[in-house]
């Protein structure tokens, strides 16, 4: 028999147990990792999404959006600073501030100052007069002359650069026992709803005060600024007011006490002879520093001999009390805030029949319903004639022409140019009127002015605004000086205050379109 032969077995590879389990387990850790980053990814967008959907729909607090009665004042008188070039040389004509200052000399019970840029910050090779300063020294010395007469001034956290460094003119005020109430804006809605919920829902909780690094955003000689502080900025919310209120008289101004904006143009109106209409200036100023925890109530009970003085409610329409209709023949003024300015402005375009004149100064115009109305006046065959600012300048710096060139260039396209256009003939200074006169074919005037420049952002109940609204027979005293104005300004009577369209016809104003339409949609802006 053959000897048995050995058959040699080939080793079976290693069964690599553990391996072939460990794939399905990175299999199982990468897939549930992913579910659970994309979970946690899906509950920050939907909570995101409902932050945003809040703050941009709230109701805003008691007092604002307020639309007031129409009240007769003894005097309405039209107010304006303009800066031009003549015969070579660059000249100034100031009323604005010497009207403020005589009011708060001549003030003996109490006094309300709201002003959103009040700083004597500008960049080192620049050169203004100290306008923030003068004011200053007027309310100084109010308090002096009368240590007891309570003396509130409300502002904008723009003027601490939103929390990174005291303001000094308002530590100054602080330091004599003036009331100052930096507003707080974050009570109001959003304008920037993508950016502010994600602010809302982490940044804002550490704060924006310490030491700051980075550059100040308003001027290069005032101090550093935190991150936290840029953070806040970022959500372009303000107190836009420019107001100022005594027993005697109110002044509702486009200008601020900021030193450098002193050669900017503006316009304001002071009302004299109306209690009804201070009492009101003073409630929504009472309803802006309740807001912000400061004091409820701005002026003495001895000031007025209602019990205690008128406190608006939140989009009311009402004012202080009833009043028989004024005569048709009298000037009346009603005071606007927020969104109420935007309600009675397209009202007041859209009932100007045919024949009327629409004359308007704007420093930004912007918003589509009051481009909408215009474009609707314009075809019912009302004349319309807006003087615009050319959006070139800033403190020194450039700005890209937005919004105002794409918009004048849409208004004259989609009308064959029957809206007549012109500039302001700026140097490094900005047209900063805030101004429409309607007249009606009677002669007759609704005229609006204020803070509020006509976008969204100052009309849709975003900022705190303050504007009055005026009617006024043809013929009286504020039509005439209003007539002057403007057909020293439109006509260049002497000087050349207006250049013609062509002077900044913009060969991008369809590129510049596209950005407007963009941020307008985003609310990416600061108009």
């Amino acid at each position: 028999m053959e000897p048995l032969k050995r058959t040699e077995q080939k080793p079976s590879p290693p069964v690599r147990s553990s391996g072939n389990k460990r794939k399905p387990a990175e299999k199982s850790w990468l897939s549930s990792n992913w579910l659970k980053g994309g979970i946690l990814l899906l509950v920050f967008f939907i909570w995101a999404g409902i932050v945003a959907a809040v703050h941009t729909h709230k109701d805003l607090p008691p007092g604002l959006s307020f639309e007031g009665k129409a009240y007769r004042a003894e005097s309405v008188d039209f107010l304006y600073d303009l800066s031009y070039k003549k015969d070579g040389g660059y000249h100034q004509e100031q009323m604005i501030f010497d009207r403020v200052n005589q009011a708060i000399a001549e003030a003996k019970e109490f006094i309300v100052v709201d002003m959103f840029l009040y700083s004597g910050y500008y960049d080192n090779d620049q050169s203004f007069p100290p306008l923030s300063g003068q004011l200053t020294e007027s309310l100084l010395d109010a308090k002096r002359r009368h240590p007891a007469m309570p003396i509130t001034v409300v502002s904008d956290e723009v003027n601490t650069t939103y929390g990174s460094h005291p303001s000094p003119e308002l530590e100054r005020l602080k330091a004599a026992g003036i009331g100052v109430v930096l507003t707080d804006t974050d009570p109001l809605r959003d304008s920037v709803p993508l950016y502010s919920a994600v602010w809302r829902m982490g940044f804002q909780w550490f704060g924006q005060s310490g030491k700051g690094w980075l550059p100040n955003p308003l001027a290069d000689s005032a101090p550093k600024v935190t991150l936290r502080s840029y953070l806040k900025l970022f959500n372009v919310k303000a107190n836009h007011r420019k107001v100022v209120a005594t027993e005697n008289t109110a002044l509702v101004l486009s200008a601020n006490p900021h030193d450098a904006s002193f050669n900017n143009s503006n316009i304001g109106f002071q009302i004299t002879g109306s209690k009804d209409f201070i009492s009101e200036v003073v409630g929504t100023e009472q309803a802006a520093s309740a807001m912000s925890g400061g004091p409820a109530h701005l002026q003495p009970k001895a000031a007025d001999k209602q019990e205690e003085p008128a406190r608006p409610e939140a989009a009311s329409g009402n004012g202080t009390q009833e009043q028989a209709a004024p005569s048709r023949d009298a000037v009346t003024v009603r005071l606007l805030t927020e969104g109420k300015t935007y309600a009675r402005l397209l009202d007041s375009i859209s009932a100007a029949p045919k024949g009327s004149e629409i004359r308007m100064g704007m420093f930004y115009l912007a918003d589509r319903k009051v481009i909408d109305v215009l474009l609707d006046a314009s075809a019912r065959g009302v004349s319309i004639q807006l003087l615009l600012d050319p959006n070139e300048n800033a403190f020194g710096h450039s700005k890209t022409g937005i919004p105002n060139r794409p918009v004048a260039a849409e208004l004259r396209k989609k009308t064959g140019g029957k809206i007549a256009v012109k500039w302001y003939n700026t140097a490094q200074e900005q047209f900063h009127t805030k101004l429409i006169d309607i007249r009606h074919p009677d002669g007759s005037a609704v005229i609006n002015g204020g803070s509020a420049n006509f976008t969204p952002r100052n009309l849709d109940d975003l900022n705190l605004e303050t504007n009055v609204e005026i009617t006024a027979p043809a013929g009286s005293k504020i039509t005439q000086d209003l007539d002057r104005y403007w057909d020293r300004l439109w006509n260049n009577r002497d000087a050349e205050y207006s250049l013609e369209y062509p002077a900044y016809e913009d060969k991008l104003v369809g590129f510049k379109r596209i950005v407007y339409h963009l941020q307008d949609m985003l609310g990416f802006t600061t108009y």
